[in-house]
């Protein structure tokens, strides 16, 4: 498909760069609309996930499935607002927990990686095993966007019939490239911030598993690669940090998506660096779509005043997943 080379998406003046754009949403923003009922579901393999159903006034047969991003969970303000204009669109609205990421550790010595696409999976069945929903779509921010295109292209007969389109927003799409990209001087911030809460996870699943997980050296880990490979890789079942993001970035899977996509990716996003902008995957698909506004940051992509409380992303997924002839 060709590029979508005319976004809408502009900024309110006073976000004027990819870091206020990026920050400034996620501190302030608040969507205290919606009410949640939560859902624990046992995994096949003695663990659990908790799910956050946003439900509409009407039966519908129509749910979004929303993936958080990296130590995000389904009460962030992104999550939140997405499962507001899901719901103003008459579709119910499912928001997902990571395993760790629900508030309660998980029971296992696994938690979750970037590329986890069986408990993705898991939790489109458990939607299905509801028997409301005849059509499903699929969202993601960040994280949760490599996992659902990771999910959308690696065995295209694995995602079921019911999966009909999916609108992901600032992906990492080559994870190599984007931990390294993180760890650069001006982006310490975000860096340091993600690495204290895995810190501080790795810490509680030693005390709870004793024996099991080595803390020593932890401070010590003072980047994404440093972390990747001495806990996320081996504890999923990878040799290596390397194998790790190899296997589980979503760029070496989009030619395998079948149904519409949507990708939107910021140029400005602090996170992103010029790997994550799959444009030449995008134009030799048939169902990815890749929109690259200038700025619009990291998970950010506020809109001015006066607004109706949603987001360009919100609005724009919502456009996306339910037009008639996806573009």
């Amino acid at each position: 498909m060709p590029l979508v080379t005319d976004s809408r998406y502009r900024p309110p003046f006073y976000l004027f760069n990819g870091h206020l754009q990026t920050i400034v949403p996620s501190l302030l923003r608040e969507v205290p609309e919606v009410q949640y009922q939560r859902q624990r579901v046992e995994t096949t393999d003695g663990d659990f996930l908790d799910l956050d159903w946003a439900r509409t006034e009407h039966l519908t047969d129509t749910l979004g499935i929303i993936s958080h991003g990296l130590e995000g969970d389904a009460g962030r303000p992104y999550v939140r607002g997405m499962a507001r204009a899901l719901n103003q669109a008459g579709i119910d609205a499912l928001a997902w927990n990571y395993r760790s990421c629900s508030g309660e550790p998980n029971r296992l010595l696994r938690a979750y990686h970037l590329g986890d696409t069986d408990d993705l999976h898991f939790v489109v069945q458990e939607a299905l095993r509801t028997g409301r929903y005849r059509r499903i779509f699929l969202t993601g921010f960040s994280a949760g966007g490599n996992m659902t295109l990771k999910y959308l292209g690696e065995d295209a007969q694995r995602v079921p019939a019911e999966v009909e389109r999916a609108a992901v927003f600032s992906v990492p799409t080559d994870l190599k490239a984007g931990s390294m990209h993180i760890s650069r001087l001006e982006n310490r911030i975000y860096l340091n911030r993600f690495l204290k809460t895995l810190r501080e996870k790795i810490r509680r699943k030693a005390e709870l598993l004793p024996g099991q997980l080595s803390v020593e050296g932890l401070e010590e880990l003072s980047d994404f690669p440093q972390f990747d490979d001495r806990y996320t890789a081996p504890l999923h079942g990878f040799k290596s940090a390397d194998e790790y993001y190899e296997r589980s970035s979503s760029g070496r899977y989009l030619a395998g998506i079948g149904v519409p996509t949507l990708i939107v990716n910021a140029q400005n996003d602090p996170f992103l660096p010029p790997a994550c902008f799959p444009r030449a995957a995008a134009e030799s698909s048939s169902y990815v779509f890749l929109e690259t506004p200038e700025e619009g940051g990291h998970v950010g992509f506020a809109e001015g005043l006066p607004s109706d409380g949603q987001y360009y992303s919100e609005r724009r997924a919502v456009e996306f997943l339910t037009a008639e002839v996806p573009a």
